[in-house]
């Protein structure tokens, strides 16, 4: 169990439980975005990404797809990537087999339905898997991908700056980049400093000459 709640931030619990924390084969880092899609945080990023040229993948959240299924069709439209947060944000520790099958069923369901496109990642809310967790997604088919690089843009009192030089500090090819497009599960308004930040990140990569990648 230890290792299931520390496989987000410890490498080498993720590699004992082989979840991907990285895509070392990457030609670039592969940025990515939870929790959406929100009515003014994914407009805003998808903006800022479109003007950067850059790509990234946006692990979109059931209900909130079923809310806003046009949204999380543009995403597919602006040329990114939609992955499976699970169809509720819930704590899979807090759920039994069943229920965990019962959540991916119907989280794939909303983002097939809205965007004709079968997810083949999933990334757990807050990044946690429990062993039932783990095996309903290897039954369901979706591939687990976790982060090594992230701002934690959730907090109430971060900056855009603090967000912007915890992602890529130390930042190379392969690394996966976590941020989130959506307040609906962190401090409120949360994601405009996430948009302030996510064009400061572009820009250092830019500087540093590393391209945005999708994950294949």
């Amino acid at each position: 169990m230890l290792r299931h709640l520390l496989a987000p931030v410890v490498p080498a619990a993720a590699a004992a439980l082989d979840l991907p924390r990285r895509l070392p084969n990457a030609d670039g880092v592969v940025l990515t975005f939870d929790d959406g899609p929100h009515p003014e945080g994914t407009p805003a990023v998808l903006e800022v990404l479109a003007r950067a040229g850059a790509h990234a993948m946006f692990f979109l959240v059931g209900e909130e797809v079923q809310r806003r299924p046009a949204m999380a069709a543009e995403i597919v439209a602006a040329g990114h990537a939609i992955a499976l947060h699970g169809h509720r944000h819930r704590l899979q520790l807090r759920l039994a087999g069943p229920e965990l099958d019962a959540d991916l069923a119907r989280g794939r369901a909303a983002l097939e339905d809205a965007t004709q496109i079968k997810p083949d990642w999933h990334r757990p809310p807050y990044g946690i898997y429990s062993r039932p967790g783990l095996a309903a997604t290897t039954r369901a088919g979706l591939k687990p991908l976790l982060w090594s690089r992230w701002g934690k843009d959730w907090r109430k009192f971060t900056t855009p700056e603090r967000i912007a030089s915890r992602t890529t500090r130390k930042i190379g090819k392969g690394d996966v980049i976590l941020l989130h497009d959506a307040d609906f599960y962190s401090a409120h308004d949360s994601h405009k400093r996430t948009v302030a930040a996510l064009k400061l990140i572009l820009s250092e990569l830019e500087g540093r000459k590393i391209g945005t990648v999708l994950p294949v």
